[in-house]
């Protein structure tokens, strides 16, 4: 396991370091995945059976007989993710999305690749076998070459989510992860933090973070566009269960969604599957866009939210939660934070950190986000989260239309 070291520094502070891979793009990563990607639902099966068992072996896949755009990029960008050292591409043959050009991508990265179709392979069997001996020199390819790099938080993009929210969530569970973000961004590091649909109210409080005037415009857009998404579907993201779990208004909720921001200025926006084009706190859009909004947002869910931010390049994604959750996610560690106490005892398998003991008064909400950087530097040192040793690795790719940014910016091409 590689260990963490700390250098130093002047009044009496240290900065972490540990030891990372790195990629031929020159983005350094926390994990040294071998990742399977199918390109159709009718490959699934065969994909997950050839991942399975195999050390470091995870799956994405969309499940689409035909292209779409948004879907295509957003693998494309999970394909070449700093955590990703190697790409096996499964399909069945007759599907438009192809593995092939998903394979000619990757290898313009610099990252070995592979791919097949089922239906010249022979069938589900010698499909399996086939793909269990690439994936096998694929992994063995990447533990051999892959260099190792020093890392420090300056090189982590960490992404932040929320979900089955109660009233500790915007008390202390998505303060705990902003005080974090703070420390985060002060040591070099970026930051990512999304659902602007659960921002609605706040439009005054979102553009007064704006670091640059064009960031200000920028946010107003997506604000803008956020809320109009709401009223042409009729549907504001606040459940039954949030009002279980103490939430009152929409308001409320917005106040404490927007609290995982924490307090640094925000440099403006990005759309799934753009990496942040420099360091610091940055809004991901993932609100389909206007114009295509007739057609709806596919099932919006934890996981899809989770994906975007991966997309983006997010190395390890926090995910906050009041009244809990069981979900995981592949390529980048999930690191599950509930600031409900009672919640992390019942669901202490599953949970990683416990930001409740400031509502108990045991801890700040300093000393909380101190304890949080200290999982995350363990994290990326290579110890694995609960999701990970469970197996959890939850995914969903949607259909979507977004206006997206070229291949090249939005992909690392």
């Amino acid at each position: 396991m590689p260990m963490t070291k700390s250098v130093p520094q002047e009044g009496n502070t240290a900065i972490k370091t540990w030891q990372g891979y790195l990629r031929p793009d020159g983005r350094k990563g926390i994990r040294n995945i071998t990742l399977v990607i199918y390109t159709v639902e009718c490959a699934s099966h065969v994909a997950h059976a050839i991942a399975q068992g195999e050390e470091n072996a995870q799956v994405v896949g969309f499940s689409g007989c035909y292209d779409n755009a948004y879907a295509i990029r957003l693998m494309l960008a999970l394909a070449r993710h700093p955590n990703v050292g190697a790409v096996l591409s499964v399909g069945l043959g007759c599907e438009y999305t192809q593995p092939r050009k998903i394979t000619e991508v990757v290898r313009e990265s610099g990252r070995p690749a592979e791919w097949f179709f089922i239906q010249e392979a022979g069938g589900t069997r010698s499909s399996i076998e086939q793909g269990k001996k690439q994936l096998g020199e694929l992994r063995d390819l990447i533990e051999k070459d892959t260099p190792r790099c020093d890392m420090t938080l300056a090189d982590l993009i960490i992404g932040a989510e929320c979900g089955g929210s109660d009233a500790t969530s915007g008390l202390v569970g998505n303060p705990v992860v902003g005080r974090f973000f703070d420390r985060l961004v002060d040591n070099g590091g970026t930051a990512i933090f999304e659902e602007i649909i659960e921002m609605i109210g706040l439009r005054d409080t979102l553009i007064a973070r704006g670091a640059t005037s064009e960031a200000v415009i920028h946010l107003a857009a997506a604000y803008d566009k956020a809320e109009n998404y709401c009223k042409e579907v009729r549907q504001y993201s606040i459940s039954p269960g949030n009002f279980t779990g103490g939430l009152t208004t929409i308001e409320e909720k917005s106040l404490g969604a927007f609290a995982k921001s924490g307090s640094r200025p925000i440099q403006g926006v990005i759309k799934v599957s753009q990496p942040p084009p420099k360091n610091g706190l940055w809004l991901l859009d993932s609100v389909p866009d206007e114009y295509f909004m007739q057609f709806g947002y596919t099932n919006p869910n934890d996981s899809e939210g989770i994906m975007d931010l991966i997309s983006a390049g997010s190395q390890i994604v926090l995910f906050i939660t009041g009244r809990g959750s069981v979900i995981g996610s592949p390529i980048a560690p999930l690191i599950k934070i509930t600031g409900n106490s009672e919640t992390y005892q019942k669901l202490e398998d599953d949970m990683d950190f416990n930001a409740g003991t400031v509502l108990e008064g045991i801890t700040s909400l300093d000393e909380a986000a101190d304890q949080l950087l200290d999982l995350v530097v363990q994290t990326a040192s290579g110890e694995p989260t609960k999701p990970e040793i469970l197996g959890h690795a939850e995914y969903f790719v949607p259909f979507k239309h977004q206006d997206t940014p070229s291949l090249s910016a939005g992909c690392r091409a």
